[in-house]
């Protein structure tokens, strides 16, 4: 009794939205893709340029972009505040500015003021006509001016120069300080206009409700996903190229593969059928011949089974190799004369004196690799072809060398020549055999057939050089 399934509960919808969603989203993208490779990059620039161009025009246009117009309550307080008041006015500077201190040299007759003496002792101030003691309060309540008395001389000329030097450097700073004075007044005067004005501004702007315009839309955003929709499809159109071409590539090698396997397989059955089976009239006329050399000539009779049973013994490995299935089995030349060796001497026991044989294979060639069969498929045309319908018969030649580097068999008959005997086929045997050699070598290996002289058909194989690995040298 099965066990009951556990109870799986049902997709929720929106996962079979999901799923739906997913899979269009796969499909639209390869479709999408497949046709970006469909075009070429001359027609995809150009709509590329075309599209980035509309974008330009409509991108500030309605419905992608449009404006919003509000009126905006002020939301500060005007708060009047008074005046400043205006600074103070600079002073007039008096016509003809003097220093605080009056220095002059005294006049004659003036006996008030103070007198100062310069002499050795130095600097003396003391007023006029008084005495030490009441110097010091009288030149404290002195309402005249400061006189300096100088002795006369050189001396009172320089006093005289630096006191007037000093008087004009005093007016040129009161001349300085009253231009500065004026122009701090021209700068507060300024400043507070432009308060003045600044405060009207806001006032008008502030008295009441005002009108604001703001623009709103996608369009600014067009452009930037334009110029990112066709920069990525520039590069899918490249990735997805290559992935085409390399899915291409793989399905081709895929079906090249197949189709060289589905040949291979053909032509290694039609060896397969030719390994499989002995002439019918080639095992018939060897065993009526034996029949016939028992009553004859027993002697002759024995030596042709024994040929015959190793004929078989060396043909059942390459009829078990072929029914399992190893089409692309190698064999040694060795195995392959092995088949060779007795076909021909039941064939000399046949023909008698009509045939004579030449087998030319060095001992090194034993080991050397060569396609099964097709040696003896070579030898039967020869003697089937050539030299059996030919009255008095005639010499096959088999020879293996070492050419460039290369296996090079040859099989020569001086029979009655390629397709002149009336039993001449129709060449498959021959194509199996070069079907074979491009399948197992390629280019690298060759049947020729050439015309042998006096008489017969020369045909050779050559194969690449090579050992079979585990068999003696």
């Amino acid at each position: 009794m099965n066990a009951a399934l556990p109870n799986r509960p049902p997709p929720s919808p929106w996962q079979d939205r999901w799923q739906r969603f997913s899979a269009t989203t796969v499909r639209a993208f390869h479709a999408y893709g497949a046709w970006l490779v469909s075009i070429s990059w001359k027609r995809f620039i150009v709509l590329a340029l075309a599209l980035i161009s509309v974008v330009a025009i409509v991108h500030d246009t309605p419905p992608f972009t449009w404006t919003v117009t509000e009126l905006v309550e002020p939301s500060v307080r005007i708060v009047t505040r008074p005046a400043p008041p205006r600074p103070p006015k600079a002073p007039k500077a008096p016509a003809n500015p003097v220093p605080g201190v009056h220095i002059e040299l005294p006049k004659d007759g003036d006996k008030s003021g103070i007198d100062i003496s310069i002499g050795k002792d130095g600097v003396r101030i003391t007023p006029k006509g008084q005495g030490p003691a009441q110097a010091a309060s009288a030149a404290a309540s002195a309402a005249g001016d400061l006189r300096i008395s100088v002795p006369p001389g050189p001396v009172a000329e320089a006093v005289r120069e630096a006191l007037a030097e000093a008087r004009r450097d005093m007016e040129e700073a009161v001349r300085e300080a009253r231009r500065d004075a004026e122009q701090a007044v021209r700068d507060a005067d300024e400043a507070r206009r432009d308060a003045q004005q600044a405060i009207e501004t806001l006032t008008e702007d502030l008295r009441g409700p005002t009108r604001r315009t703001t623009r709103v839309g996608i369009g600014d955003f067009m452009m930037q996903f334009t110029l990112l929709w066709v920069l990525g499809s520039a590069i899918l159109k490249y990735t997805y190229k290559s992935r085409i071409q390399a899915e291409v590539k793989a399905a081709q090698a895929t079906e090249t593969a197949e189709a060289e396997s589905l040949k291979r397989q053909v032509v290694e059955a039609r060896m397969a059928a030719m390994q499989a089976q002995v002439e019918p009239h080639f095992l018939f006329n060897t065993l009526a011949s034996i029949d016939h050399l028992i009553e004859t000539d027993p002697a002759r009779a024995s030596q042709m089974q024994k040929n015959l049973i190793a004929l078989l013994r060396a043909s059942m490995p390459t009829m078990r190799e072929a029914s399992g299935g190893d089409g692309n089995g190698v064999r040694d030349l060795g195995r392959e004369l092995a088949v060779i060796r007795p076909y021909l001497e039941i064939l000399k026991v046949r023909m008698e004196e009509r045939l004579s044989t030449d087998v030319q294979v060095p001992d090194g060639l034993l080991s050397a690799e060569f396609p099964p069969m097709m040696i003896q498929t070579l030898v039967e045309n020869a003697i089937k072809h050539g030299l059996e319908p030919k009255a008095e018969g005639g010499s096959l030649h088999l020879k293996a060398e070492i050419v460039h580097g290369k296996l090079q068999v040859t099989v020569a008959d001086t029979g009655l020549g390629f397709g002149k005997a009336a039993t001449a086929g129709t060449g498959v045997g021959l194509a199996n055999i070069r079907e074979r050699l491009q399948l197992l070598y390629g280019p690298r290996a060759t049947l020729t057939v050439t015309e042998n002289r006096p008489s017969g058909t020369v045909v050779t194989v050559t194969v690449p050089y090579k050992t079979v690995e585990g068999t003696p040298a």
